[in-house]
C-alpha cells in the first residue's frame, strides 16, 4: 500500500521530531518509508542520524543505507513509457492493452519511487526468460540450438571419461585471460589515489596452474592461492579527464568434473569437523526461515540419505523455480528468501537457495562463482558445491539445471534431462572460479563498503572519499582457449 504524499510528510516530522532516536532505530525508520515508495523522506531520515554522536559503526549502517537507496534507484530506471516502447521494439504484434493485463499480472518488476511507478531495467529480456509464450514474438529471434547440443555432448564427454578412467577430474582446458576494469573519466578528482580488486583464479583439484602475466600497473597484493575471495590489488592516480584502466592478464587449466554418487556408499557428515562448520550453519542470505523450513519438509518427507535429499531439492529448483535477471545483491536483504517468494532468480540467487536448503538439512554447502568462459556466451556467473562423504566438496548448478528445465525446449528430452542431471555432481571445464564462499573480505580489505558485498565478479574500486560504485566504471573479462 502507499502512503499518500502528505501522510508521509507529516510521518516524516513525527519521527524528526522525536529528540530520543536511537541510532539502530534509523535505518529501521528508513526501511518504512522505502517500502512506502517515499525515497526522499527515506534519505532525510537516514542523513538526520549522521550525528557526530554516533558510533562510526552505526554511521556505516547509516552511510550504506543512504547508498542503498541510490543504487535501487539505479535499477528501477524504467518508465511506463520507457518500458512500453521497448517492447514495441522487441516483442512481436504487441498490443498496449497487453501491457496493461500483464502489468496487472504482475509480470514486471516494478517499485513506487516518490510516488512514481518505475519498472527494472531488464524488465523486457525477463518476460522472454518467465513467460515462454511471449519469447516465441522475441525481436530479433534467437536460437541457440547449436550451442546447447555442443554442451550436451561436452557433459557426454566428460561423464564417459570420467568413469572410463575411474577419476571424477578429466579433459583439461587451459585458457589465457584479461581482467580489465575502468573508472570513469572524472569519477573522482585529478590525482587521487584509485584502489582495485580484480579477480582471478583460486586453486581447486580442478582448477590449477594460475600464472600472473602483463598488469595495468604493479600489483601491490595477490590473494592466497585458496582465499574464498581470490584478487589481486593495484592502485592508479587519475588524470583529469582520461579514464583510470587497470588490467591484468593470466593463464590458468580448468577441467571437466563428473562424480558417480552411489547412495549406498554415502556416509554421514561429521558435523563436528571444524572445517565443514561454516557450511552448515546460517550467515548472509542463508537463513532457515519458517518458510524455507515448510519448503524443505514438502521436498524431503522422511529422506535421510544425503544424495537422494541432495538430488529432490536439485530437481525441486529445476522444475518450479525460473530463471530472471537479478537486482543488484547488494539491494536484496535475504536472498534465498527472496527466491522463496518469487519463485525466480538469477544463477547466483538460485545457488544460495539451494545452499541455504542443504544446509538446513545437514548437508555443508558453499559458494563458487566468477564467469562462465562458454564460446560465444561468456557471462558471470555463479554455482556451488555440496561436501558429500566419501566423495568430498562436489560441484552443483541449480541455475543450469533450472535453464535447462524451462528455456532449452529446442533439443531431444532424453538430452535436456541428461544434461540437466550432469550438473549435480558435474561441471563443464568452461568455468574461472574466482570465489568459494560468498560475502567474504577482499585482501587487503577495502576502507568502505562493496558495491557487491555478496559476490566478487566485476571488481571493486574505491579512492579516499569513498566507493566507486557500479555506475562509475565498467569490467570487461576476455579469455581464449589455448589449443
Amino acid at each position: 500500500m502507499r502512503v499518500p504524499p502528505v501522510t508521509a510528510f507529516f510521518t516524516l516530522l513525527f519521527f524528526l521530531s522525536c529528540s530520543d532516536q536511537r541510532p539502530r532505530d534509523i535505518v529501521r525508520q528508513a526501511g518504512v518509508f522505502e517500502q512506502a515508495g517515499h525515497f526522499r523522506e527515506a534519505r532525510t531520515v537516514l542523513e538526520r542520524g549522521l550525528s557526530p554522536a554516533v558510533p562510526d559503526s552505526m554511521q556505516q549502517q547509516i552511510l550504506f543505507a543512504i547508498d542503498r537507496l541510490h543504487r535501487i534507484r539505479l535499477d528501477y530506471k524504467l518508465t511506463e513509457d520507457a518500458l512500453v516502447a521497448r517492447l514495441q521494439r522487441s516483442v512481436s504484434q504487441f498490443r498496449r492493452e497487453e501491457f496493461e493485463l500483464w502489468v496487472a499480472g504482475g509480470r514486471f518488476d516494478s517499485k513506487v519511487i516518490d510516488d512514481t511507478v518505475r519498472f527494472f531495467n531488464l524488465s523486457v529480456q525477463n518476460l522472454f526468460w518467465r513467460y515462454p509464450e511471449v519469447k516465441l514474438r522475441r525481436m530479433p529471434p534467437q536460437d541457440k540450438t547449436s550451442l546447447w547440443l555442443a554442451g550436451v555432448r561436452m557433459a557426454d564427454s566428460i561423464v564417459a571419461r570420467a568413469r572410463r578412467e575411474r577419476n571424477p577430474v578429466v579433459l583439461p582446458k587451459q585458457f589465457t585471460a584479461r581482467g580489465e576494469l575502468v573508472v570513469d573519466a572524472d569519477a573522482v578528482p585529478p590525482g587521487e589515489v584509485i584502489r582495485a580488486w580484480l579477480p582471478i583464479p583460486r586453486a581447486y583439484p580442478y582448477q590449477n596452474t594460475f600464472a600472473l602475466g602483463a598488469s595495468s600497473s604493479h600489483v601491490l597484493n595477490v590473494s592466497a592461492e585458496d582465499s574464498p575471495i581470490r584478487s589481486v590489488y593495484m592502485e592508479q592516480r587519475s588524470v583529469a579527464g582520461q579514464p583510470t584502466v587497470f588490467f591484468v592478464e593470466f593463464t590458468f587449466t580448468r577441467y571437466g568434473v563428473h562424480f558417480d554418487l552411489d547412495t549406498a556408499a554415502v556416509r554421514p557428515v561429521d558435523r563436528s569437523n571444524p572445517a565443514l562448520a561454516p557450511f552448515l550453519a546460517e550467515g548472509p542470505h542463508v537463513v532457515f526461515t519458517p518458510g524455507l523450513r515448510e519448503l524443505s519438509r514438502r521436498i524431503v518427507g522422511t529422506e535421510t540419505n544425503p544424495v537422494r535429499i541432495a538430488r529432490a531439492l536439485f530437481l525441486w529448483i529445476a522444475e518450479n523455480l525460473q530463471y530472471s535477471h537479478a537486482l543488484e545483491y547488494s539491494t536484496i536483504r535475504n536472498i534465498s528468501d527472496y527466491v522463496l517468494q518469487k519463485r525466480y532468480g538469477d544463477c547466483g540467487q538460485h545457488a544460495l537457495f539451494y545452499i541455504a536448503l542443504c544446509r538446513l538439512n545437514g548437508i555443508p554447502a558453499r559458494w563458487q562463482s566468477g564467469w562462465d568462459t562458454t564460446p560465444d556466451d561468456k557471462v558471470i556467473h555463479d554455482w556451488m558445491e555440496l561436501y558429500i562423504e566419501p566423495y568430498g566438496w562436489i560441484p552443483a548448478d541449480p541455475d543450469a539445471a533450472v535453464l535447462i528445465t524451462h528455456n532449452y525446449q529446442t533439443i531431444p528430452p532424453e538430452a535436456r534431462k541428461r544434461y540437466r542431471d550432469f550438473y549435480l555432481g558435474g561441471l563443464d571445464p568452461y568455468r574461472m572460479a574466482a570465489n568459494g564462499d560468498h560475502s567474504q573480505m577482499l585482501s587487503p580489505s577495502k576502507t568502505f563498503f562493496r558495491s557487491d558485498n555478496v559476490d566478487f565478479q566485476r571488481g571493486e574500486v574505491e579512492w579516499r572519499g569513498g566507493n566507486i560504485y557500479f555506475d562509475r566504471h565498467d569490467f570487461d573479462f576476455t579469455v581464449r582457449e589455448i589449443d
